[in-house]
């Protein structure tokens, strides 16, 4: 059950969340804007290969002023493999209180875009090259969490307000880095 979608203008309230790195993360950051990303389970193959595609391009997305911030509703130890490894934090919600609050969703749409299908070979192809590489490590595997999850995406500013929101209608409907470095230069 979800709260209900949120929109933009929304108020997110600040919370310290704690990363799977033992870290803590304030959401929204205090200063420039916050990257909300709600991936799926943690050996995702779609998800891994988007989440590369935000680490090689980490640093524009610092000297933008954005703070990156990752859910998936996996266990915190599930998430030890490539997600350690990500120069942004990741936040284990096992029991989706995070996806529950933002409205996020699941369902067999997840699974039903050719898009999604290709990019999930693609992931897997990925992790096969890779295969000794630690920022590949647990991609195509499952810990028993739902395949059905569906992405989602959220700007906030640093006084909460809710800038730009995007709900993933598959698998690999998801914000890319081009994307999000468009909609943060946008006025809002």
């Amino acid at each position: 059950m979800t709260a209900g979608r949120l929109s933009t203008g929304a108020i997110i309230p600040a919370r310290e969340l704690q990363t799977v790195t033992g870290r803590s993360v304030s959401v929204p950051a205090p200063q420039g804007r916050t990257h909300l990303q709600f991936r799926r389970f943690a050996g995702c193959p779609i998800c891994s290969l988007h989440l590369h595609s935000f680490a090689e391009r980490h640093a524009e997305l610092t000297d933008a002023g954005i703070t990156e911030v990752v859910f998936f509703h996996s266990p915190p130890d599930a998430l030890h493999g490539y997600q350690t490894v990500l120069p942004f934090a990741v936040v284990a919600d096992p029991d989706k209180v995070h996806y529950r609050r933002f409205g996020v969703e699941r369902g067999w749409r997840a699974l039903a875009s050719p898009r999604a299908w290709t990019a999930a070979v693609r992931g897997y192809r990925a992790a096969l090259r890779h295969r000794r590489d630690p920022a590949y490590a647990g991609v195509g595997s499952t810990d028993g969490t739902t395949h059905l999850g569906l992405p989602a995406d959220f700007l906030i500013n640093p006084d909460g307000r809710l800038v730009a929101v995007h709900y993933g209608r598959h698998a690999d409907d998801q914000w890319s880095v081009d994307q999000l470095l468009s909609i943060d230069r946008s006025p809002g």
